[in-house]
């Protein structure tokens, strides 16, 4: 890889990570997202990864084979929102479940509420 975008996407192990806002370089967040019928369109077949977030002309696609490296915005993949928004998703029903998981014995839901803040309904990446 010749760059570290702000977002990773690494196709064989249909990961995609997260390397801006709360989550930098060291504690990157990487989510598996298994839809297969996503990854499985034809147009990722020889991708192997994508760094993006850097900047237009940087935001790389790399490939399976010996085809040379590529700028996302030539490769007309689509909207890199598709990639980050299921790590929202993801991210989404982690934060809910540790929520939902984090409880105290005789604990009331106004007490959780008190203690936790309200439980998670939505998040959203600034996509870079």
């Amino acid at each position: 890889m010749a760059s570290i975008g702000k977002w990773t996407i690494i196709f064989d192990d249909r990961v995609v990570l997260k390397r801006h806002e709360e989550f930098n370089v060291a504690t990157a967040k990487g989510l598996i997202v298994g839809d297969d019928d996503f990854w499985n369109q034809s147009k990722f077949e020889n991708i192997w990864a994508i760094q993006y977030g850097n900047s237009v002309a940087s935001d790389e696609v790399e490939y399976r084979d010996n085809t040379p490296h590529s700028t996302y915005a030539d490769e007309n993949l689509g909207p890199i929102s598709q990639f980050t928004d299921k790590w929202d998703a993801a991210y989404l029903a982690e934060l809910q479940s540790n929520w939902d998981n984090d409880n105290n014995d005789g604990e009331t839901t106004e007490q959780k509420v008190t203690r936790l803040g309200a439980r998670p309904v939505s998040y959203t990446s600034a996509v870079v």
